[in-house]
């Protein structure tokens, strides 16, 4: 018989090979008997977020609304990625007029990437401008929303995910001292998440950034207590020498990951590192195509394999990975950072994993609040965020309150 691992594995492929079958798979009617997911209109609405707090810098604003016959809207934030230009004109080519079920049917670019994302949404390869990976990830993820609500059903159950939570850490932002470190992981800590992350700070005045660091991994485990879990993401700061002797401290002090100790293209070094630390390396979010995550890990250059959806294709391309590491019996670790849409697109794919553990929590957690939705991310208790019941991403959108901050709509 096979165990829950190897059904959940099965069930990923089939709806990733063919969505459509899925999702009717899952409520139980053919195919065909789905609405009508023939896409008419693509607009994106811009929203005064001027008195929200900005995770990430260039966010603008803009919500993407893709809407098929049947009147089923499909949704994803852009504005967490400047906004790239072109991408109105980009959609309405790739997908009006025809079926959320048939855009895998557009011919992909050969020989870009190692798989095909839902809508045949493949990055494009050097030299070649007619495909634009983020344009193709946000509509990967418009399309698993239209589907996942005519069928009544939150993503990742189409993906063959049964989680109902996931226990959650949280992730600091990068502060502007030293010192602001270990009062965070305490309020952190009370506050019911099970772990902290540090991102540390960006380097003071006359000193190396590797001993700034080396500090705050001190002073937030003597702060945080023996037994409280611990990671540290060095957001590529280091080189081989300073990432070793950070690695050995994090060791010593039990911390379970080491995120992006040095620049990823440096797999060489990373190769060493992973050999000479205890320390799991967590790597991943500046990898841009399948093959490469192939090569990291057949190499050894890592121990946890890190993704950013929009990078690599969306939820389809995010469960691809996700499927690469659970071959490997390898940990998987989405990257949550943005508003509500963007960790509900994480979320999705970690409850779909069979190799995922932690849900990453921005701290503060009302950071990643927005008022055009009205769920928030918040840990239950125990310090877990428990899985969506509401169909599609799982977050819907507020219409009254989009309106209320709405200052066009661009079709």
């Amino acid at each position: 018989m096979l165990g829950a691992s190897a059904l959940g594995a099965a069930s990923a492929a089939v709806a990733l090979a063919d969505p459509g079958q899925a999702a009717a798979q899952a409520v139980g009617v053919k195919k065909a008997d789905l609405p009508d997911l023939a896409i008419k209109e693509v607009k994106v609405y811009v929203a005064d977020i001027a008195n929200v707090h900005r995770l990430n810098t260039p966010e603008t604003g803009e919500i993407v609304s893709i809407v098929t016959n049947s009147g089923i809207e499909g949704n994803m934030t852009i504005g967490n990625r400047g906004n790239p230009p072109g991408f109105l004109e980009y959609a309405k080519r790739r997908v009006l007029g025809k079926s959320a079920l048939d855009v895998t049917s557009i011919t992909p670019v050969p020989n870009t990437r190692r798989f095909t994302a839902y809508g045949a949404l493949t990055a494009p390869r050097r030299g070649d401008t007619g495909r634009n990976y983020m344009h193709d990830a946000i509509i990967d993820v418009c399309l698993w929303d239209i589907l996942g609500k005519a069928v009544n059903r939150p993503i990742y159950q189409l993906l063959g995910g049964t989680k109902t939570r996931v226990m959650a850490y949280a992730t600091s932002q990068h502060m502007a001292t030293v010192e602001e470190y270990a009062p965070d992981v305490l309020r952190a800590k009370a506050a019911g998440l099970r772990g902290y992350k540090i991102h540390p700070d960006r380097g003071q005045p006359g000193r190396a950034n590797h001993l700034s660091q080396l500090e705050e991994i001190r002073q937030v485990r003597k702060a945080a207590g023996d037994d409280y879990t611990l990671m540290f993401d060095a957001s590529r700061t280091g080189n081989l020498y300073s990432a070793l002797k950070i690695g050995r401290l994090l060791d010593d002090l039990g911390y379970i990951s080491y995120e992006d100790p040095i620049p990823s293209e440096d797999i060489e070094s990373l190769i060493v590192l992973a050999r000479a630390l205890d320390v799991p390396l967590t790597i991943g979010e500046y990898l841009l195509e399948m093959n490469s995550f192939a090569d990291y890990i057949k190499r050894d250059a890592l121990d946890i394999v890190r993704i950013i959806a929009d990078n690599i294709g969306g939820i389809t391309g995010g469960m691809r990975v996700g499927q690469l590491a659970d071959a490997f019996g390898l940990e998987f670790q989405p990257h949550n950072w943005g508003n509500v849409m963007d960790m509900a697109v994480a979320f999705q794919i970690e409850l779909a994993s069979n190799t995922n553990y932690w849900f990453e929590m921005p701290w503060p957690v009302e950071y990643s609040d927005r008022v055009y939705i009205k769920h928030r991310f918040r840990v239950d208790q125990d310090g877990y965020i428990n899985a969506p019941a509401e169909p599609g991403l799982g977050y819907p959108i507020d219409r009254d309150a989009l309106d209320k901050v709405t200052i066009r709509i661009d079709r």
